[in-house]
């Protein structure tokens, strides 16, 4: 099976399952310990930087991946912080994209 960061996020349909909690654990168990899965149907980040252009420079970053692999996380920032929430609007739960696209996010800030 290939890491969940070198995999790409597929189109999804109301037709997708949304992932069961055994799953929802499974895909947080392969992340960095800053993913909590939130109110059942997300799973959130949060990341502290040294300054606002640090914080701008991973919003972008995130930006670029969202836009690459088609999936739109909603994104909160402030001076030195960003807050990361993960869903699949099209089920209004989690699907394997939510996991694949934080994988991609903890990569720019453990690599």
């Amino acid at each position: 099976m290939h890491e969940l960061g070198e995999q790409h996020c597929q189109a999804c349909d109301s037709d997708t399952p949304v992932l069961e909690s055994a799953e929802v654990e499974r895909g947080l168990s392969q992340l960095s310990h800053r993913w909590t899965h939130a109110d059942g149907q997300r799973i959130t980040a949060q990341f502290k930087f040294k300054n606002y252009g640090k914080t701008q420079a991973f919003v972008n970053a995130v930006a670029y991946i969202a836009h690459r692999e088609m999936h739109h996380p909603e994104i909160t920032f402030s001076y030195n912080t960003c807050r990361v929430e993960l869903t699949t609007h099209a089920i209004n739960g989690l699907s394997e994209n939510d996991f694949i696209f934080a994988a991609k996010v903890d990569r720019l800030v453990d690599d």
